[in-house]
């Protein structure tokens, strides 16, 4: 989930401000600054990202620097969100020609007075985004607490809404999936393009609807996730939920967190609004919103972790393998199911062994490395089957290894080695095991080093040696060295 943007820090925050003592001289003065950036280049702005407040004691300006004009145009090209100006050493006022282009070119201007180190404005503007920053993170954990607690209520979906349009202070919707055939043309009146739907807040203005409807038709037909536009001064934003079915929101400001708060409301409604029952998965996900537990959010199992790509819809794929919890990214999908994973046409899937909530990150990881051996081996699925180091490696891929690791070596001298190996490289207790006698062991240990042209003194040797020869034809181990 997408983490709510730094809150930008008004300007009249810092003009407010006694100890710093700043003026303003020039420009609007509800500017939004997202950041502070101190240069006395002649020209900064190939070095600022936009909305920064930029300090200056104005050295780049002295002499043969450019006009005054000239290096306000360039700052506002860059979008610079104002300029803090800091008289003396280099000036002892604020150049009024600067003051005239900034007033011109509408970029707020401000005057920093000698006693204000341009160090004590940056800390004022990071102490300021810092406290924004909090309150929009408590702002967003309220909102996701409220959805969840909606979500569990006896009309989940009408409750979901109305708590997302208070939290947003606008209007949301759910819009069903759109008619096969094109729809008459609407009045401006009712839940718009594609049927009643459900809907809370105050209804939207004049032209917001067709305007949503057309967002909702971009998302509905799979191709983006969201959408947002702009419309007379409302914002207006689409969200996928899933069968088609659209979150449609429309406020009258667009806050940092409004897109986290929105994104949480859609999954609830995906899991709300699944063609398979989703009860036990809109609990779970309230729990784990409520409770930040996600062992405890989950049923005991056991589930599988499923890392899977293809071409297909991600959707359709987690409904035939029985779950709504899924995760598309980039070119693959990441899901969890209860339900055994079998094929399925169009996807090569990757299972991890069943697991327990608490161990659904080593499954996530055993997923992953299953669906890479899917791929190479070119096999609709490949699951984890065993723990530990041999389970990093497919079965096909660990015989050929074993196979040109000991290909140099008859049966005779794998079963002897693969007894050596197996009673730590004693001498006796391997000749009593194969029959022997021990010096026939020494023999055909000397000889399979010889071989092999290997070390078998060295653990890594060793290693390698007892992992092929557990894949390699024979007689299983039954010792572990």
């Amino acid at each position: 989930m997408e983490a709510p943007l730094t809150p930008p820090v008004p300007l009249t925050a810092l003009t407010a401000d006694r100890e710093l003592g700043l003026r303003l001289l020039a420009g609007p003065a509800d500017a939004d600054i997202y950041g502070v950036h101190a240069s006395e280049m002649a020209d900064p702005s190939p070095y600022l990202l936009g909305g920064e407040l930029l300090l200056t004691a104005g050295a780049g300006l002295a002499g043969a620097g450019p006009a005054p004009a000239h290096y306000v145009e360039r700052l506002v090209r860059a979008g610079v969100g104002a300029v803090g100006f800091g008289v003396t050493p280099v000036h002892e006022t604020v150049p009024p020609a600067l003051v005239e282009a900034c007033g011109r070119y509408g970029l707020p201007l401000v005057e920093v007075p000698p006693g204000t180190p341009f160090t004590a404005v940056g800390r004022a503007v990071w102490r300021l985004m810092a406290e924004a920053r909090t309150r929009e993170l408590r702002r967003v954990t309220e909102a996701q607490q409220s959805l969840a607690s909606a979500a569990a209520r006896p009309h989940p979906v009408a409750a979901v809404l109305s708590r997302l349009a208070a939290s947003l202070n606008g209007w949301a919707a759910l819009l069903p999936p759109p008619p096969p055939t094109p729809p008459a043309p609407h009045d401006g009146t009712g839940p718009g393009p594609g049927g009643a739907g459900d809907e809370a807040g105050v209804g939207p203005g004049e032209g917001v609807r067709e305007a949503l409807a057309g967002l909702a038709g971009r998302v509905a037909a799979g191709g983006v996730a969201t959408a947002t536009d702009t419309l007379g001064g409302t914002h207006l934003a689409a969200y996928a939920v899933g069968g088609g079915r659209v979150l449609a929101l429309a406020t009258p400001a667009r806050a940092p967190g409004d897109h986290t708060i929105a994104s949480v409301a859609a999954v609830l409604l995906t899991l709300l609004t699944a063609s398979r029952p989703a009860g036990d998965e809109a609990a779970s996900l309230t729990r784990l919103l409520l409770d930040g537990d996600p062992a405890g959010a989950l049923s005991p199992g056991p589930w599988y972790a499923v890392h899977a790509r293809g071409g297909g819809d991600p959707r359709a794929l987690a409904a035939a393998l029985g779950t709504v919890l899924l995760d598309p990214r980039g070119d693959g999908v990441r899901l969890l199911t209860d339900r055994e994973p079998a094929p399925q046409p169009g996807w090569r899937l990757g299972v991890s062994a069943p697991a327990a909530p608490a161990g659904l990150g080593s499954a996530g990881a055993q997923a992953r490395r299953a669906l890479e051996r899917a791929e190479a081996a070119r096999t609709p699925l490949a699951r984890h089957a065993e723990p530990g180091l041999a389970g990093l490696v497919g079965e096909a891929e660990a015989r050929a290894h074993a196979e040109a690791l000991l290909g140099p070596l008859s049966p005779a001298l794998r079963d002897t080695l693969r007894g050596w190996l197996a009673h730590h490289g004693s001498w006796d207790r391997t000749a009593a095991a194969l029959g022997v006698h021990r010096n026939t062991v020494r023999q055909r240990i000397a000889r399979a080093a010889g071989l092999l042209g290997a070390d078998l003194d060295d653990p890594d040797t060793r290693m390698e040696l007892w992992f092929a020869l557990r894949h390699a034809p024979g007689p299983e181990p039954t010792d572990r060295p």
